[in-house]
């Protein structure tokens, strides 16, 4: 797996693993040992995202009944969707993009832009600040944004397919299952678009946390 990462390209191929349990403890003592990870100490789990996760947990109450692993994952989903919204939002003013490019950008960057609102408007206070980016040469070109996006739309869809199985909330699952399909029709949109298979296998791989992490991080692009 390679992220471009501004006037070079990272190779990601072995790196990309989840557990819940711990998952703020371990990922806090992996931003301190590491560079370009302060985002972990915030974030602390696996990949999720989406509108849906507001339906019946908006409240305090709600929040506090919620296992500490379920808000650690929801709270890294809100980083990596704030990494998402901003990656489509710099695309649409830099990148020079035109016809189905733009159209995707623009479906896309909506769709994610409700999903950092809605997780949010549901883990209210615990929720993690925005980090600052810097996309680089990733948003400078249509070729560049095309080939990032296939990469950050991949990873987002293996993420939930590998962490739901360590979802122990029933609110937490059922959104996580509305969102990932959705997360595989915007890398199958990209893909086509890009001249890949949409669909290049009859079993997708899942990724883990430590493999999330080790990708998103080794990006560059989330920098505080």
């Amino acid at each position: 797996m390679t992220f471009l990462h501004r006037e070079s390209q990272v190779d990601l191929t072995d790196v990309v693993a989840f557990d819940v349990d711990g998952a703020l403890q371990e990922t806090a003592e992996e931003a301190r040992r590491q560079s370009r990870r302060m985002f972990l100490r915030r974030s602390g789990g696996a990949a999720l995202g989406g509108a849906a996760l507001v339906a019946g947990m908006g409240s305090s109450t709600a929040m506090a009944a919620t296992p500490k692993g379920d808000v650690a994952i929801a709270n890294f989903a809100l980083t990596l969707e704030y990494l998402e919204s901003a990656f489509y939002a710099s695309a649409l003013k830099h990148a020079g993009l035109t016809g189905e490019h733009k159209r995707l950008a623009r479906t896309v960057h909506q769709h994610e832009a409700a999903h950092v609102a809605a997780l949010k408007k549901m883990l209210g206070s615990a929720a993690v600040k925005r980090p600052s980016f810097d996309f680089g040469s990733a948003v400078t070109s249509q070729s560049a944004f095309t080939a990032t996006a296939i990469k950050l739309e991949d990873t987002g869809v293996e993420a939930y397919q590998g962490q739901a199985p360590f979802i122990k909330s029933q609110a937490v699952f059922k959104a996580a299952l509305s969102i990932h399909p959705v997360e595989a029709r915007h890398a199958a949109w990209i893909r086509n678009i890009g001249g890949m298979a949409p669909a290049p296998a009859a079993f997708n791989p899942a990724l883990t946390k430590s493999q999330v992490l080790a990708a998103v991080g080794a990006t560059g692009f989330i920098k505080a």
